[in-house]
């Protein structure tokens, strides 16, 4: 059995997700317009690879502090339907259709909030997900995170971690697919590197190297 491991932002999906999610709660009159465009300001850096993704999450965790967890999951799952679904690439369902016909595993990795991650895994029959750990105290969110960020290494150390708590599962060969440099680590850690849609600087890492480059579409 493989381990076919998918980022979720800009490489199953053709956005981000948590930007998205914030433009749904500010439709939704559970976040300022002010707030989307500090989280812009902070993709910028993303995109540059300077991102302090403790800030990030702080900031865009901010809206959920004190919030039940059972109202947040209701607003995931209508958000999901409408802003999620819609956006998926073609050619990514196609690719996990293929894995999962092959008998490999399909987690999602991704640098995005647990609270969004495990449940778009769900609805695209993902094995499983790792994503940013998102505190909750007595059935509330407290707007902070806990444990290691699934950011840069950081994916590979909690990869890692989570390989050596499957105890029944053995993989022969790792895949993986990703758009962004912030996931070099976990493409060169792959047996199988795929870049998505990926800039000028991915391009030329991906010949470098000889990962497969890909080109994905609505």
């Amino acid at each position: 059995m493989d381990l076919a491991l998918f980022d979720l932002d800009e490489t199953l999906i053709c956005d981000d997700s948590t930007s998205l999610w914030l433009r749904w709660l500010a439709s939704q009159g559970f976040a300022s317009n002010d707030l989307i465009d500090e989280e812009q300001a902070l993709m910028a850096q993303y995109y540059a690879g300077t991102l302090s993704i403790e800030e990030y999450m702080n900031k865009t965790l901010a809206p959920l502090a004190g919030m039940a967890t059972m109202t947040v999951d209701g607003w995931v799952r209508r958000f999901i339907h409408r802003d999620i679904m819609p956006r998926v690439f073609p050619a990514a369902r196609e690719r996990i259709q293929w894995h999962q016909q092959r008998g490999d595993n399909v987690m999602i990795i991704s640098a995005s909030g647990e609270h969004l991650v495990i449940p778009i895994a769900e609805r695209l029959g993902a094995y499983g997900a790792l994503a940013i750990g998102v505190e909750v105290v007595n059935d509330r969110y407290s707007g902070l995170t806990y444990g290691t960020m699934t950011y840069k290494e950081g994916k590979v150390t909690r990869l890692t971690d989570w390989k050596a708590l499957q105890e029944d599962e053995t993989y022969n060969r790792t895949w993986a697919y990703s758009d962004s440099m912030n996931d070099l680590p976990l493409l060169a850690l792959a047996d199988h590197a795929h870049v998505i849609n990926p800039d000028a600087l991915l391009h030329q890492e991906a010949l470098d190297r000889g990962w497969e480059v890909c080109r994905w579409v609505r």
